[in-house]
């Protein structure tokens, strides 16, 4: 690829970038960052690649998930140990129920930036630059806060670099050992309406992990698991200050996550971010939606995929649970048509989000779970299949999505609604979510 450098970008438009007022100290601080250590290994890239591909072709199942923005206030070792443990619970119920391999994606460790739909947020008279996240500024609205600092893209890292470690340790420390998901319940699953269901998945899984034990089979991948990252690439100078060559492996990669992302905002094809990404070895996400023409769609794909490598390419549908029949089809078919191997993964949240009459953003389990069902449905009918599914939740027991189990309503999401940007699922509507996909997938 002799056209592309992890520089090329910035001859491409660049949608989505903060505007720093001090470009000295935007270089000081990227100088600074392209000698700190990578984020993740070559090798562990590699090896989610190669498990995409398998998902591609039936042999997996992608669950991506975690909050929709994360604040360096969130590396804490008890929100980071609720992220993961309701991510590891929702896979447990889809590793006991499916019968095959799940691929555990966090949006974690790196989640620090947001796209916006305007550069500036009037208030009272007064306009400042939007919150884009706090690897760029922060949300209070003064000039102090909203004003784009390049010292956070070093803090981001560090924020990214604990976070990381933490979930390593608590991975190779036995927490994340199927043999033992006792160490994953969360204090307040005991009053889940879910609670009983969750724990006859438990009580199955272990009986079939102890009758592999004792034939002498092993209970090989099932006896622990293993843990990715993935986030938005939207801060184009912190992607390009951690894409790296390694000795391992020919080309770059983008050490800061496993898997990056491209959003629906920034997927114009002779763009920047498409521009960074198409260079790069990782296994690479984009999100799709029903403003792209077949013409854009198939430009997408050729662009971020010349060569047809499996497991390279994810596509994330978002239409909303009233669009997806007659978005959805057609794009499957275009895809078809490039020769390009996919996996094609559900994001059923953020096309069906809506503001209640007393001002909260949330959105409605039922519209979520709808899309989620007709994607499978779709995917099957066109003779394809949906390999995964992509939440915004969270471990906390918070009130930000309406219905569930509990029947959450309008009056209900004032007593624990904390998010910045998106409305999540909380821990009881994401393992319910999780038990509605093993429900579809088996009939």
């Amino acid at each position: 690829m002799s056209d592309w450098s992890p520089s090329s970008w910035q001859s491409h438009r660049a949608l989505q970038q903060a505007t720093y007022p001090d470009p000295a100290a935007l270089e000081a601080a990227l100088s600074e960052l392209r000698g700190l250590p990578p984020l993740v290994t070559s090798w562990e890239v590699q090896s989610l690649k190669r498990q995409l591909a398998e998902a591609a072709n039936g042999d997996g199942f992608l669950l991506q998930g975690g909050d929709c923005a994360e604040g360096f206030a969130d590396c804490q070792s008890d929100i980071i140990a609720n992220k993961l443990k309701i991510l590891l619970q929702m896979s447990l119920v889809l590793v006991e129920g499916l019968k095959q391999r799940v691929i555990r994606v966090g949006r974690i460790a790196g989640q620090y930036t947001k796209p916006r739909s305007a550069d500036t947020e009037t208030r009272n008279g007064i306009t400042l630059p939007s919150y884009r996240g706090d690897l760029i500024n922060g949300p209070a609205f003064t000039p102090e806060s909203r004003t784009p600092d390049p010292g956070r893209l070093l803090l981001g890292h560090g924020r990214a670099a604990l976070t990381l470690n933490f979930i390593r340790a608590l991975s190779e420390g036995g927490f994340a050992d199927l043999h033992h998901p006792e160490n994953w319940d969360l204090a307040f699953m005991a009053n889940s309406p879910r609670a009983r269901d969750y724990r006859k998945v438990v009580e199955s899984l272990g009986e079939s992990l102890r009758f592999m034990k004792a034939v002498g089979g092993g209970s090989g991948e099932l006896a622990r698991v293993q843990f990715f990252t993935s986030h938005e690439a939207l801060h184009l100078h912190y992607e390009q200050a951690l894409t790296r060559q390694v000795r391992q492996f020919p080309g770059w990669f983008d050490l800061s996550a496993h898997m990056p992302w491209i959003g629906l905002r920034t997927a114009d094809p002779d763009g920047a971010h498409v521009e960074l990404m198409r260079g790069i070895a990782n296994p690479v996400g984009v999100k799709l939606g029903g403003d792209l023409s077949p013409e854009w769609l198939e430009a997408l794909v050729e662009r971020l995929n010349p060569q047809r490598e499996p497991g390279r390419l994810v596509l994330i549908h978002r239409f909303g649970a009233d669009r997806i029949e007659h978005e959805l089809p057609a794009m499957v078919e275009t895809v078809r048509r490039t020769g390009s191997p996919v996996l094609w993964v559900c994001d059923p949240m953020h096309g069906n989000t809506e503001t209640t009459a007393n001002g909260y953003k949330t959105r409605r389990f039922e519209k979520i779970l709808k899309e989620l069902c007709l994607a499978f449905d779709i995917h099957r009918e066109s003779g394809g299949r949906l390999g995964g599914v992509h939440f915004e939740l969270t471990g906390d027991d918070v009130t930000e999505c309406l219905g569930g189990a509990r029947g959450l309503d309008e009056v209900g999401l004032e007593r624990a609604y904390v998010t910045q940007v998106d409305p999540r699922l909380n821990y009881e509507q994401a393992l319910e979510m999780a038990m509605a996909v093993v429900r579809k997938l088996r009939s």
